[in-house]
Parts: C-alpha cells; structure tokens; sequence
C-alpha cells in the first residue's frame, strides 16, 4: 500500500460537483504537486488530505490509517500531517522565539537545526509584526514543523512574494525533505514552482484528475491544450505549417493539432530546400528572445538564445521529431 492514498475523493457543495472522483497515491519522500487553475479544487483537496474537510465521498488513507475529517472527530486534522494555508496567521506582536516556544514539541536543542533549515535563526528577537511577508512565511513554516509531521501540504507557498523570498523559501522546502526527511506534497500556479521540483505532478481541471505525469511529460506531452498552457507558451498548429513540419522531421502525419513550445523550434539562415518564414517582430527577454515569425500564412513564436534576428529578414524555421506533440 502506498505511504498516502487518496480513493474516489469527491465533494459537492450546494448540489455542485467540486472534486469528482480523484484517486492517487503518494510514496514517503516523494515529491509530488498539484497543478491547476484558480477553481480547479487544488487547495479543497489538500484540506481534505489534511483531515481539515469532509469529502462526499471517497477516502483518505496516511501510514495505513484512515484520515478523518472534521465531522468525525472534536479537533479537526490528522497526526503526522501538517497543512500550511494561503491564509496562515501568526499571533500578533509576539517576539518570534515566543511564537515558537509554544509550539515546540521537540527534544531539548533539536529546534536549531530546523530553524537553520528555515532560515529564522536571525529572526528570534523580531516581533511578529516587524516581519516581511517572506518571513512570516517562513515562521509559520517552522511553527508547524515543531510538531515533526511526516507529510508536510504546501497550499500556494510562493503567492504574493517577492522574487527573493521566494527563492530562500525554495530553498527552504528544498532542505525541509533533503535534511529534515519530511515528504512535501506541494500546490501552486506558476509552472516554475512545480516543474523544477516535483518528481511527479497531478493536473487538476475542474474539480478532475485530467493527467498524470513527470515534468518532462507534463511539459512536453500535455493531455489537451489546458493543460499545455498551464505549464507555458506553446503553438497550436494546423495546415500547410504543420504538414510541412512532420514532413521535414519525417514522423507521421495524423489529423489533429500539433502543438509545438516556442523554445523548440530552431532558426537558421533560409536555404532552397528549407522552410522559410519572415521575422515580423523580435523582443528581448534578457537571456532569450521571442521572435515572431510568419511561415506558410501562419505566425508562430519561437524562443532562442540567439542574436541577429531582424524585422523583415528571411529564416528558416525547423524543430526535431521528439518536439512534436498532437494533441
């Protein structure tokens, strides 16, 4: 049996369907998150993991036991498994070595080396109230980790930070599995919090589990044009474009969308036996560009690391048969 399963999950509220039928398992240590637009039911699910929600249906089942939800037990929630929400609270104008005093639950000194971890340690004379948002973050993190959960629910941990604080708290959550050994089950909407993380991802789209898979696979092979863009740009391409793309890569043609992300595609000098599209347009992005290209009566946006692309000049656009995906 898997560390964390989660069978035939389901809610409704109000007669409306809000997660229908989610089943997934999670081994200890693993790497998991949750991907999915705002309303997919992404945050409702980690609550009902965590024992804070009462499914409709279904069950939830951690280290062999069943998780209760809050109708079933007097204080909501399930040992071993910690949940830092969106909307997480620290007490107001306490010292940060008062707020963590209270919650320490572990043996003499054995604090430190997770305060380390969070990086707090320079923070325990602060109030509560003189802290940044990455910090409170950060605090809140560590309040919860002195309870030593084995899984550890990360409800949109990088929203609203800036881009430092959200680098240390990646840090951060990085460290809290490498050094501590807690199991992460993460969710958020910025496809770089999950594709450089997860060693799988789940993909949420209306209350329903649409696809499983690595990061290479999610990115590269997406289900449906959904879940394509929630992990990026891409082109969609029919016609004349994408007949002469499987021709030039010699794969087989089928009917349907080819979708193609705009850093695969390759640029080179136009030749006679080439396709050859026009550069309309060319911005700069600091290590990359997006170059705007018509080919064949079809715009398309490729992404490169090359200079020397210009408005109006000829190039001949090409992408390999593994950057080829139908949807």
């Amino acid at each position: 049996m898997e560390w964390l399963r989660v069978s035939e999950i389901g809610l409704q509220e109000r007669g409306n369907p809000v997660l229908q039928h989610i089943s997934f398992g999670q081994r200890q240590f693993q790497k998991l998150a949750i991907a999915g637009e705002t309303g997919a039911g992404k945050s409702t699910l980690l609550q009902i993991i965590a024992g804070l929600t009462q499914p409709t249906a279904g069950t939830v089942h951690f280290e062999n036991r069943r998780v209760k939800g809050p109708t079933e037990v007097l204080i909501p929630g399930h040992p071993g498994i910690a949940y830092l929400s969106q909307h997480y609270e620290l007490p107001h104008s306490l010292r940060v070595e008062q707020v963590l005093r209270y919650a320490d639950k572990l043996a003499p000194g054995a604090a430190e080396q997770l305060y380390a971890v969070c990086r707090i340690g320079h923070l325990s004379t602060r109030r509560t109230d003189q802290l940044s948002g990455g910090e409170r973050q950060r605090i809140a993190l560590a309040r919860l980790l002195l309870a030593s959960p084995r899984l550890l629910l990360l409800d949109e941990p990088y929203s609203n930070l800036d881009r430092v604080h959200r680098q240390v708290l990646k840090s951060v959550i990085h460290d809290i599995g490498a050094q501590l050994g807690i199991t992460c089950l993460l969710i958020s909407h910025d496809p770089a919090d999950t594709l450089s993380w997860a060693d799988e991802i789940l993909v949420l789209r209306q209350g329903q589990l649409v696809q499983r898979g690595t990061p290479t696979q999610i990115y590269r092979q997406p289900v449906d044009e959904y879940t394509a863009g929630l992990f990026g740009d891409y082109n969609l391409l029919t016609g004349k474009l994408a007949a002469a793309l499987v021709a030039a890569a010699g794969t087989p043609k089928r009917r349907r969308p080819l979708l193609v992300r705009p850093e695969s595609f390759r640029l080179s000098a136009a030749t006679g036996h080439s396709i050859v599209g026009a550069v309309r347009e060319v911005r700069f992005f600091g290590s990359y560009s997006e170059v705007q290209v018509h080919v064949l009566g079809t715009d398309i946006t490729v992404r490169t690391s090359e200079t020397g692309a210009a408005p109006g000049q000829a190039v001949a656009v090409a992408v390999g048969p593994d950057d080829l995906w139908y949807l």
